[in-house]
């Protein structure tokens, strides 16, 4: 269970990553772009989560 805890973002933006791709190659290439920054978004607010449960301890 604590690797779930610790690697939940990177799995949901691998999965944000492969349904953008997805997307692309069915013919739908604006939203694969668009979900294609998801995964920045995700991991990016998993580190700003992370240092602030670091800095309040």
């Amino acid at each position: 269970m604590k690797f779930l805890e610790k690697y939940y973002p990177i799995l949901l933006a691998f999965l944000s990553f492969l349904y953008s791709v997805y997307l692309w190659f069915t013919g739908n290439e604006l939203e694969g772009i668009y979900v294609g920054l998801w995964p920045i978004t995700i991991l990016g607010f998993a580190m700003a989560i992370r240092q602030r449960r670091k800095d309040s301890k």
